[in-house]
């Protein structure tokens, strides 16, 4: 569904991004781990647009996006929940999953899937006309993906799910994703818990300092002595 050929990214000086390449296949989760500072949110940012890569290219359903706008990308049926959430915080919880679909047209379809997402998330419903901003971090993290599912992707991008949230809701977070996964959306994850993203991903990449480390199905890495010691505490 996704694929990514020699992909350089440099920000001012600093090379980014060092040639890397990497594959999302249709109806899986991909998982891509590593510290702070090696790049995982820079590749999320340039795969949906925001950030420019000076080399590469970027295939989704087999057509060059490389050079498409952001906005294009999310039509193609691409989006990203943001690291911090990053919702509308003086908008209700409606007006922000209404903007979830501002690229569609279909109004039916589009009525159909906010009880879809009220189904996904009970809280939510319940919040309709309560202010973003004063929504717990895990209600702020429900409504986030909530709002990403609005535009229908078929690949969502995920960018540290799970991060500030208290352990319960972690869990919580990650059997959400498991199930909007079943319901046939393809995952592209970024996660600091590298148990949990390993222990949910078909496939995932170690990713330091701008390069692939290594890669392979998540249980094997899980089951890696050497990513045992760097990511998972030994």
């Amino acid at each position: 569904m996704l694929r990514i050929e020699n992909l350089h990214v440099y920000y001012g000086g600093i090379h980014a991004l060092k040639g890397i390449e990497l594959k999302v296949m249709e109806g899986k989760i991909i998982t891509l781990i590593g510290a702070n500072g090696a790049g995982k949110s820079t590749t999320l940012r340039t795969i949906c647009g925001l950030v420019k890569n000076q080399q590469g290219n970027i295939f989704f359903k087999d057509k060059d996006i490389t050079n498409l706008e952001t906005r294009e990308r999310i039509i193609r049926g691409l989006v990203m929940v943001p690291e911090g959430r990053r919702v509308f915080p003086n908008l209700t919880v409606y007006e922000n999953l209404q903007l979830g679909a501002f690229v569609r047209k279909n109004m039916p379809a589009i009525k159909s899937d906010l009880k879809w997402i009220y189904q996904l998330f009970p809280r939510l419903e319940e919040r309709l006309t309560q202010k973003a901003g004063t929504l717990s971090g895990g209600e702020q993290q429900m409504l986030a993906v909530g709002r990403a599912l609005m535009s229908r992707p078929s690949l969502m991008l995920m960018d540290e799910p799970s991060l500030g949230l208290a352990p319960l809701l972690v869990r919580e977070i990650f059997q959400i994703i498991a199930e909007i996964n079943n319901q046939g959306t393809t995952i592209l994850l970024i996660e600091q818990n590298a148990y949990a993203a390993l222990n949910i991903a078909d496939y995932a990449y170690v990713l330091e300092t701008g390069n692939i480390a290594m890669e392979g199905p998540g249980k094997d890495l899980l089951n890696n002595q050497e990513v045992k010691e760097i990511y998972l505490g030994g």
